[in-house]
C-alpha cells in the first residue's frame, strides 16, 4: 500500500461533522477552492488528498492553507499516485460525516451558501446520491478551450429540472472502486479502464436501487481542455462505451449519443470520413460551433463500432 502522511488543522480534533467535503488533486493546487469553502456556517469538515503529486512546494502550500482554515480540515499526502477511484476511497475512509460531498480541485462554488444548501438537503432528505450541477460561470474564456466550452454548455451545464429527466446520466466525477459508507450504492467494477463513462456507469447501477436527486447548487468547472485533448479522451472512452452498452443497454439506448452512433453505423466507409471530422474539430480557424458539432459527430462515429 502506498505510504501516506497527514496534517490536521487545529479545529479537526474536536469536530463531529454531518457532512464531509472530499477533494482529491494531482499536481494542481486546491487552495482557491479551499479558500472559497472556508468559514461556512455549515457543520462540515474538509479532507484533501494529494494523490502522489511528488511536488514538495505544492504540498507545503496546501499544508499552509489547511492549517490556516477555520473549518476542520485534514490533508493527506500519498507517496505515489493511486488513481482517481482509489484516491476517492482513501478520502471516504478518512471522512467522519455521514454524507460525502466530492469536489474536484478545479471547481469553485457559484454562490454563497453552497455548503449550507448541501447540509439542508442531507438533513431533510437523506439522499443516497445527489448532484448539484456545474457551470462555466467563472471559467476563463480562451481560444484553446472554446470547443470544450461550447460542448459543455450544450450538454453538461443543465438545470436540475433537465437533469432529472435522465438522472443517472448527469452524475460526474465520481468513481469509487469500493463502496463508501454513504451515499454509495454498489461499487464501480474494475471492468472500465482508462477515461470515460466510469461515473455514469456507477450511477446507472445505483439508480436501479436508489433514486438520484438533482438540485440547483452548481459549482464552476474551471478545467476546460483543448479540442485535441477532448478528441484523445473520446478515443479512450470508446471501449468503455461498448462495455456500458452491453451492461446497461436498456438505459444507454435512450441517450442521444447512442442514437447518433446507431445512425452513423449505417454510413459506409467510416474509416475514410471519420478522420475528417477530427480534423475539422481541431481546425482552429473554423467557427466554434462547427468545431463542436464535428467533435460530437467524431465521438458518435467512434461509438458506432460498439452499437
Amino acid at each position: 500500500m502506498t505510504g501516506v502522511s497527514f496534517i490536521d488543522n487545529a479545529p479537526w480534533a474536536g469536530a463531529a461533522p454531518r457532512l464531509s467535503v472530499l477533494i482529491p488533486f494531482y499536481r494542481e493546487s486546491p487552495n482557491r477552492l479551499l479558500a472559497a469553502l472556508d468559514g461556512s456556517d455549515a457543520d462540515v469538515e474538509i479532507v484533501v488528498l494529494d494523490d502522489g503529486s511528488g511536488d514538495a512546494k505544492l504540498s507545503d502550500a496546501v499544508a499552509g492553507a489547511v492549517r490556516s482554515m477555520t473549518t476542520p480540515a485534514r490533508f493527506l499526502v500519498l507517496e505515489a499516485n493511486e488513481g482517481r477511484a482509489a484516491g476517492r476511497n482513501r478520502l471516504a475512509a478518512e471522512a467522519r460525516g455521514r454524507h460525502l460531498l466530492f469536489l474536484d480541485s478545479d471547481m469553485l462554488p457559484d454562490a454563497p451558501g453552497f455548503l449550507l444548501r448541501w447540509q439542508r438537503l442531507v438533513g431533510l432528505e437523506n439522499p443516497a446520491v445527489a448532484f448539484g450541477g456545474f457551470s462555466l460561470d467563472q471559467a476563463p474564456r480562451t481560444r484553446a478551450n472554446a470547443v470544450h466550452r461550447a460542448m459543455a454548455l450544450r450538454s453538461d451545464c443543465l438545470p436540475a429540472a433537465t437533469r432529472r429527466l435522465a438522472p443517472e446520466k448527469h452524475v460526474f466525477n465520481l468513481q469509487p472502486a469500493d463502496p463508501p459508507r454513504h451515499p454509495c450504492g454498489r461499487a464501480v467494477r474494475r471492468r472500465l479502464r482508462g477515461w470515460g463513462w466510469e461515473d455514469v456507469e456507477w450511477a446507472m447501477r445505483v439508480s436501479r436501487r436508489h433514486p438520484i436527486v438533482h438540485i440547483d447548487n452548481p459549482a464552476t468547472h474551471l478545467g476546460l481542455t483543448p479540442a485535441r485533448t477532448m478528441a484523445d479522451k473520446f478515443e479512450q472512452s470508446a471501449a468503455n462505451f461498448a462495455r456500458v452498452v452491453r451492461a446497461h443497454h436498456d438505459i444507454v439506448s435512450q441517450y442521444p449519443s447512442y442514437r447518433a452512433a446507431r445512425m452513423l453505423k449505417r454510413v459506409p466507409l467510416r474509416g475514410l470520413w471519420r478522420p475528417w471530422l477530427k480534423a475539422t474539430a481541431l481546425f482552429e480557424a473554423a467557427p466554434d460551433g462547427m468545431r463542436a458539432f464535428a467533435l460530437r459527430l467524431y465521438r458518435a462515429a467512434l461509438y458506432a463500432e460498439a452499437v
